[in-house]
This record gives C-alpha cells, sequence and structure tokens, in this order.
C-alpha cells in the first residue's frame, strides 16, 4: 500500500543560496529542472505585505476570483465558480479559517490569478494592475528584459491544492506571503499524468487513486517547501501542482526562452502551445481521423508505426 502523501517518496527540488544572476543564466538554468533559489533580493514585499498593508495598499478595485467549496481546485470538473470581490475583501477572507460573509459556505476556499486590464487580450503585469504593491516587488534579473512576458499575482486560501498542469514558458515563482507544498514532474513523465490538454485529470496528488490512475505510479515527483522569500525555478513543460499550507501571496514571472515568433500573439495568458506544436497537433488528430476509415487490426498496426516513427524523431534523454 503506497503512503498517504506519495509524493514524498520521489526527489526533492535541489536547493541553491545566494543565488545570483551569473549562476543562475550559467550554472542552474542550462540543467532544464527545478530548483529553489534562496537568498534572492525580492523586495520588500516579504516584511511589508500583512493583512492591513495589502487591505490599505492594494485598493478596493475588483478582481475575478475562483471560489470553492473544496479544497482541491479542478480545472477539468470545474468545481469551482467565479465571483467577483473588491481586492482588500478577498485579502480578508483569505487571512480568515472561516467567514462571517461568504458565497456558497463558510469554509468556502478563495484563488485569485490576477488578470490583465482586458483579459482577453492583456497580459497580467502587476506593475499595472497592483501599481503601489508593486513598489515592493523586485523581479530577480534572470532574463533578458525583451523577454519578459508576464508577472501574476496570486492570492490564495489556506489549504487550497491548485490542478496539476504545465507552462509553455519558464517562469520563476517569487513565494512573499505563506508557505507552499510544490510537487512537480518532468516532461518526460508526461505519459503518465492521464492528460487532458495542459492539464493532470489527478487531483489528488497527496493521495492518489492507483485503481483509477495506475500509470501514475511510474512517475518520478519532485516536491519541495517554499517560505516567504524563496524563490522557484520551473522550467517551461514542467508539471507542478501547489498546495497552500496558509494564507498564501505570490508573483510568477513568466519570460519567453524562445524565439518570439513561435508564441501565439493573441495569447494573453502564456498558456498555448508554441504554434509549430500546435500545429503539429492539429495534424495527429488529423491523420488519426484518417486511420477511422481502416478496419480494427489495420487502424491498430498503423497507429503503432505513428508511434514508433514519432518515438524515432521526437524522443531524446533529458534531464527528468
Amino acid at each position: 500500500m503506497m503512503a498517504k502523501n506519495w509524493h514524498e517518496a520521489g526527489k526533492i527540488v535541489e536547493c541553491f543560496k545566494d543565488v545570483d544572476a551569473d549562476t543562475f543564466v550559467n550554472e542552474i538554468y542550462p540543467m532544464r529542472i527545478p530548483a529553489v533559489l534562496k537568498g534572492v533580493d525580492i523586495g520588500s514585499c516579504t516584511q511589508k505585505w500583512t493583512t492591513d498593508y495589502l487591505c490599505r495598499n492594494g485598493s478596493s478595485q475588483s478582481v475575478k476570483v475562483h471560489v470553492s467549496t473544496e479544497r482541491n481546485m479542478d480545472f477539468i470538473q470545474k468545481n469551482y465558480s467565479y465571483r467577483t470581490l473588491p481586492f482588500d475583501e478577498l485579502i480578508k477572507r483569505c487571512a480568515e479559517s472561516s467567514h462571517e460573509e461568504y458565497f456558497f459556505d463558510e469554509n468556502e476556499k478563495y484563488y485569485l490569478r490576477a488578470l490583465g486590464a482586458d483579459n482577453r487580450k492583456d497580459v497580467a503585469n502587476i506593475e499595472k494592475e497592483f501599481p503601489e504593491l508593486s513598489k515592493d516587488v523586485r523581479i530577480p534579473p534572470f532574463f533578458v528584459k525583451d523577454q519578459f512576458f508576464s508577472s501574476v499575482l496570486r492570492v490564495g486560501s489556506p489549504d487550497l491544492q491548485l490542478w496539476t498542469h504545465y507552462d509553455i514558458m519558464d517562469n520563476i515563482l517569487m513565494q512573499i506571503k505563506g508557505t507552499k507544498r510544490v510537487v512537480l514532474f518532468s516532461p518526460q513523465d508526461a505519459g503518465h499524468l492521464y492528460l487532458k490538454g495542459d492539464k493532470s485529470m489527478v487531483l489528488d496528488i497527496e493521495n492518489p487513486d492507483f485503481n483509477q490512475f495506475p500509470l501514475l505510479s511510474s512517475a518520478c515527483p519532485y516536491h519541495c517547501i517554499l517560505h516567504p522569500g524563496d524563490c522557484l525555478f520551473i522550467p517551461a513543460m514542467w508539471f507542478h501542482n501547489v498546495v497552500a499550507h496558509d494564507f498564501s501571496i505570490s508573483v510568477n514571472v513568466f519570460w519567453k526562452h524562445l524565439s518570439s515568433d513561435l508564441y501565439d500573439p493573441k495569447d494573453p495568458y502564456g498558456n498555448k502551445d508554441p504554434i509549430p506544436a500546435g500545429q503539429a497537433l492539429q495534424g495527429l488528430r488529423r491523420a488519426l481521423k484518417l486511420l477511422d476509415k481502416l478496419p480494427d487490426e489495420y487502424k491498430d498496426f498503423y497507429g503503432r508505426r505513428m508511434v514508433l516513427e514519432i518515438e524515432q524523431k521526437t524522443y531524446y534523454q533529458g534531464n527528468g
């Protein structure tokens, strides 16, 4: 029988102390594996951002939040609703253990993923959405300025777990308030994670149902605990699942590490597959529809041939 906290049997994410730009760019970044970075200057936010300070300086602007009566938010099954709250009210509710005012339940959970002014076309940028708070945040100089894509403020309730997913850009997760447990999986574990788009259907990473998801037992989880002031480098395509141990605030900084023309210019979230990858997936789906015209034994045979050719031409033995 598997241990309750199955992910803890995996690998601990390596930790680096007092990381400067040269160390990150020349030693850590080329390894293309997650890394906890301690001692990085991310500004005065870790000291200043008390509940009162955030309510005073974060403004009362309305923000769109995920609200759920369950601790495991599930993007696939959509076990949450979108609601609008003033930012200062969101902060107050996330700092509470139970709520006098609520939408569904006194123990409901909240999650804010800040959006651009027009979420259909504007990317998130903390300097624009929260100009006063952004003065307290220093983005580490770990990438060329022209590569910058977005800076996303995230606010969450205690004990909130977010779905496992991947992003197509490299990013630094800066933990500002509270602690977080993060579990990550290599891109090479994609076949073990029961994907639906860029999300995993395995919701409970701590106590997974291996009868329902038997292939998951072959995956190798990496795990770490982030404390205020810690940064986590998450390379593109690494799957990650996050649990906030307490009232948590963080900022994600995403940057374009590939040529800009490979990204969809109409993607404000930065989570659409690179253009060639999206075209290849569309071609694959068309090819699979063609195989539907064949008898099952032929479909099986040529499907296996396609898999072999994909493996031979695309798989590589990288990190993970």
